[in-house]
C-alpha cells in the first residue's frame, strides 16, 4: 500500500504568486522525492507604498513516502 504524506510550505517571490508557487515546489523537490501534486491553499502579499513588494503562496505538497518512514 502506498503512503502519501502532505507537507505545508510557504513560497515567496518579488515577481508573482505563480513564481512563489514554483519556487516552493523547486525547493521542496531538492530534499523530497516522489512529489505527486500540490494544492494552493492561500495567496497573500506584502504591500509597501501602495505596491505589492512580495507575493506569498501557502501550498500543500503531496508525496509518496516509503513505508517505515516517519
Amino acid at each position: 500500500m502506498a503512503v502519501v504524506k502532505v507537507l505545508n510550505v510557504v513560497g515567496d517571490s518579488t515577481v508573482s504568486w505563480e513564481d512563489a508557487i514554483h519556487k516552493a515546489v523547486e525547493e521542496a523537490a531538492k530534499t523530497i522525492d516522489n512529489i505527486s501534486g500540490i494544492e494552493v491553499v492561500n495567496q497573500t502579499a506584502n504591500v509597501k507604498n501602495g505596491k505589492i513588494v512580495e507575493y506569498k503562496a501557502n501550498i500543500q505538497i503531496a508525496y509518496r513516502a516509503d513505508q517505515g518512514l516517519d
